[in-house]
């Protein structure tokens, strides 16, 4: 695995490299099943679907079907791969996500596109803000906010054959590039982007980028801040966690999603339990979304490097009157 980053776009859409993925991995292993929710146009999976009636199911605007529909397969021995937007992969079907998935021991990977703020102009209907909180209530669940297309890639491989019901939130556009093409991310491994001393920024999905962006501005002012990568939000990489926390003595976390449930309480939790160090968050405060492009929604519900950069100042007066 190799950092590439330097604030450019990956120029590959994740809706095209899920287009291609998909009917490469089901060509690679037959018992891959496809199901979508009526938007294989949305994610480039349409003509493949088409053309391969038998690897491939378009189960309509039915999600909670689509689901029975996934643990059924499942526990026939397939390996279900369903998608369709975030808010109807969570809150919609989430009994059967639960029971006939999850309490049942069915093994699913399940795709929500355009998570919180990337919803844009779909507006607040669409924008999930609490699907992870709902996944991470959910046992054995995996939870994965991704960062580029090829963590993306990685990470939809390793899912086909691990075991619970996997959860990945991604995008449909384009997202800042960090890693170099072929590399492979472990599942509940943080990745050290940046070192840093004075404190550490925990981010996952779009909100990885703007920590780097932040970090970069807060070292022109003598502000040394390490950045991880944590795309697993279930399993949380604990130990990176602690041994950050206590290297640093200060933590900022940024994600796209509700702060109550999400990658902040999950790191909350750990440092009350492991190690009580002042912290601050940027995430979505207990609102619904709304319509806007991704750039005024960004500011709007405060997630952008500037946010970042105002939490980790904050944070570190906390820290030195700790």
């Amino acid at each position: 695995m190799k950092i590439v980053y330097d604030g450019s776009m990956d120029p590959r859409l994740c809706k095209a490299v899920l287009g291609e993925t998909i009917p490469a991995m089901a060509a690679e292993d037959p018992d891959l099943i496809y199901l979508d929710a009526d938007l294989m146009n949305c994610i480039g999976t349409a003509k493949w679907a088409a053309a391969n009636p038998d690897r491939a199911v378009n189960c309509g605007i039915a999600e909670a079907n689509m689901i029975g529909v996934a643990a059924g397969l499942a526990s026939a021995g397939f390996k279900p791969i369903v998608h369709t937007f975030g808010p109807f992969a969570s809150r919609r079907c989430y009994d059967q996500l639960f029971l006939s998935a999850g309490y049942a021991k069915n093994d699913i990977t399940v795709i929500g596109t355009d998570p919180g703020v990337t919803a844009t102009l779909n507006g607040g209907t669409h924008m999930p803000f609490e699907d992870v909180a709902l996944y991470r209530a959910l046992p054995g669940s995996t939870i994965i906010d991704v960062t580029d297309p090829t963590m993306l890639i990685s990470v939809l491989r390793q899912c086909k054959d691990r075991p619970g019901v996997k959860y990945i939130r991604v995008g449909r556009k384009s997202y800042a590039r960090v890693y170099e093409d072929g590399s492979e991310l472990p599942i509940g491994k943080a990745v050290t982007l940046r070192e840093g001393t004075d404190l550490v920024i925990f981010a996952c999905g779009i909100m990885v980028h703007e920590a780097l962006q932040a970090a970069a501005a807060l070292e022109k002012e003598g502000i040394s801040a390490a950045v991880l990568d944590m795309f697993t939000i279930k399993p949380l990489d604990v130990e990176a966690v602690v041994s950050w926390a206590e290297k640093t003595g200060a933590v900022v976390v940024a994600e796209n999603h509700n702060r109550f449930g999400g990658l902040c309480s999950a790191v909350s939790e750990v440092l009350a339990e492991r190690c009580p160090t002042p912290a601050a968050f940027v995430a979505v405060e207990d609102q619904f979304g709304e319509v806007g492009p991704q750039g005024y929604l960004q500011e709007r519900f405060g997630l952008t490097a500037a946010h970042i950069e105002e939490a980790a100042k904050s944070v570190l007066k906390r820290k030195e009157t700790k």
